[in-house]
């Protein structure tokens, strides 16, 4: 199978996986609820789900581990979404190609444009978190059916 893959695109298999939770994963997400207004959600979702890394699908989907999203937040704050938006979010995860997913304290994803996180251009792409595990999993399913790009 990893020959295939290769031969395919260019390049063995990445890491592919989606991490259950440990104890400290589930510390974080709780110490991240009482350092901001985080969408019950996500801290849902980190009491199960560690982190997910799909490495190999399009340029690659990251949900960031909640120590990781803590530690962003401790050292750059939350992004502004921008004057039309009513929240601010907190950043949860990128892609391969250096954009960043947000997640507004209103739920809503958003996805910079660029790299770059100084006064970001973004997009909403999913009206909640689990909207964006969706489009995620659409995106896995595609490429791995017929090895082309996702919806993301």
């Amino acid at each position: 199978m990893t020959g295939e893959f290769e031969s395919r695109h260019g390049f063995p298999p990445g890491n592919n996986e989606v991490r259950l939770a440990d104890c400290d994963d589930q510390a974080a997400a709780r110490a991240l609820a009482q350092v901001t207004i985080t969408p019950a959600d996500l801290v849902t979702l980190y009491d199960s789900i560690g982190d997910i890394t799909w490495a190999d699908v399009d340029s690659g989907y990251f949900l960031h581990p909640a120590s990781g999203v803590l530690v962003r937040l401790q050292e750059y704050g939350l992004v502004d979404l921008g004057a039309d938006q009513k929240s601010d979010g907190l950043v949860i995860g990128s892609n391969g190609g250096g954009l960043s997913y947000v997640l507004g304290t209103d739920g809503t994803v958003h996805r910079t444009r660029a790299a770059s996180l100084d006064e970001p251009e973004l997009d909403k792409v999913a009206d909640d978190l689990w909207h964006l595990l969706e489009l995620w999993e659409r995106s896995l399913r595609r490429f791995v059916a017929h090895g082309g790009p996702g919806y993301m």
